[in-house]
């Protein structure tokens, strides 16, 4: 008995170390960790945070993975999915937990690359694929919120002369103002906002699907794997590298790093609620979507509403379903701005001067800003840029998401190698690194197979 006493009181004093010891600590921060890493938030604005950052409009290429896998391949891979990404978002939780009781808090995913497997590790790989997967991620937004708003202009006036450009150009402007929230913990609300924009959006995809599907205007529905053998060998780790990107993350530690001290706890009510929101949209998208259109899914579903330029829904739905979906863009190209927003500040600002001061203002607003012009530029420049982004997620969110967790976690604790979780770890390590390779070459294939297609500028 004296002995739990004794453990929970140790528990307790790490604790009260924490709580002590953050605020003295916050002159030893840097200006990136000072300021866009602050940490203020509660569980529930963790969750918006967690929301925002996985369900996402990439949720509408479910059906499309869903046409390279089949019914039983589909809906095993989503399952998988589920299960893998909420269990090793925990892994790091408890890590970033147990380091932060013992008085150590890391802020930030090269901050635990940098103490659990070295400096280089940190400096040379986690930070370099962590920048690339969420700076990919603002260009895919910008990309995707273009082609929506596109999609309305179409909708309304059928012989419009705007390119596909001008659109991204317009959505950029609108990232650009909200790019300049000062800190990831100011975008609670914002984040709240778009947890119902995903509902909302998801729910239109999946009720257009079902729709169409029930009505003659469908297509004819087949749902057998078209293409030749190897075709159909590419498609397969091509679709598992979509799914691995829209169930990725990649910021799980600065998502963290805004809770208020102590943690312990806090990061697990957040991922449930995640992932109730993560289930009953990515299921109801994927399921409906690929019934209703089977093998001709389009990359985004909502284009399987029209055909041969006649809608199959009305008119004011796919502005609508299309209008949620831009606004939930916006909120995710500002989530996985943060990490370029901080390393910005961290070189430019000075952690000695106040946030809101003219010093730490001035280059906060140029830097940013040239961040999301470089964004836009590029979006409008490569329209194709989707094709990039699947080399991005099988090389860059496969190991952050699904292969370091687990590495983290066994070398954090070092659990017995007679236990169930050391070789559960073992195992999601080496299954997830062969589908990151293979991802990776089925994306590459998939890039020299539309080559001949790309085109700068191009209005598609």
């Amino acid at each position: 008995m004296g002995t739990v006493w004794e453990g929970k009181a140790k528990v307790a004093a790490a604790d009260e170390n924490q709580q002590q010891q953050t605020p003295q600590n916050q002159k030893d921060l840097d200006a990136g960790a000072l300021f866009v890493l602050q940490s203020k938030g509660s569980w529930l604005h963790c969750a918006y945070h967690l929301t925002t950052s996985i369900v996402g409009p990439a949720l509408l290429s479910l059906p499309y993975a869903f046409a390279y896998l089949g019914w039983a391949g589909g809906v095993a891979c989503l399952v998988i999915g589920a299960l893998v990404t909420f269990y090793s978002y925990n892994l790091i939780s408890l890590v970033l937990e147990h380091h932060a009781q013992l008085g150590h808090r890391q802020l930030r995913f090269r901050d635990m690359a940098q103490d659990t497997l070295g400096p280089r590790w940190g400096r040379y790989y986690v930070g370099p694929i962590q920048f690339a997967v969420c700076y990919g991620a603002v260009i895919g937004c910008v990309l995707l919120g273009g082609q929506c708003m596109k999609a309305i202009y179409e909708v309304s006036r059928t012989n419009g002369s705007m390119k596909l450009y001008e659109f991204v150009i317009i959505f950029g402007v609108l990232l650009l103002i909200l790019a300049q929230m000062p800190s990831f913990h100011s975008l609670r609300h914002i984040n709240l906002a778009s947890l119902v924009l995903c509902l909302a959006f998801s729910a239109c995809a999946a009720a257009g699907s079902i729709y169409i599907g029930h009505s003659s205007k469908g297509p004819e529905k087949s749902y057998t794997l078209n293409g030749s053998t190897v075709d159909r060998v590419f498609g397969v780790f091509n679709a598992i590298a979509i799914i691995a990107t829209t169930f990725g993350n990649g910021i799980i530690p600065e998502i963290q790093a805004t809770l208020a001290p102590p943690v312990k706890g806090k990061m697990f009510k957040g991922l449930c609620i995640c992932y109730i929101i993560v289930c009953a949209t990515f299921f109801s998208v994927a399921i409906a979507g690929y019934w209703a259109f089977g093998n001709q899914s389009d990359g985004i579903i909502l284009s399987n509403f029209t055909s041969d330029g006649r809608n199959l829904v009305p008119k004011w739905f796919i502005v609508i379903s299309n209008a949620f979906a831009i606004l939930q863009l916006a909120a995710i190209g500002v989530v996985y701005l943060q990490p370029t927003n901080e390393v910005l500040e961290k070189t430019l600002s000075d952690p000695k001067r106040d946030q809101f001061s003219a010093r730490n203002v001035i280059p906060r607003l140029i830097s940013r800003s040239i961040s999301v012009i470089t964004a836009t530029v590029i979006a409008a420049m490569l329209p194709f840029f989707g094709d990039i982004n699947a080399v991005i997620g099988a090389f860059g969110f496969l190991p952050l998401d699904f292969v370091l967790p687990a590495v983290f976690f066994n070398l954090t604790f070092k659990p017995s190698r007679k236990t169930i979780i050391f070789w559960l770890n073992v195992s999601i390590i080496a299954i997830f690194v062969v589908l990151a390779v293979a991802g990776s070459v089925a994306a590459v294939r998939q890039i020299s197979l539309d080559a001949k297609n790309y085109k700068l500028f191009a209005n598609v």
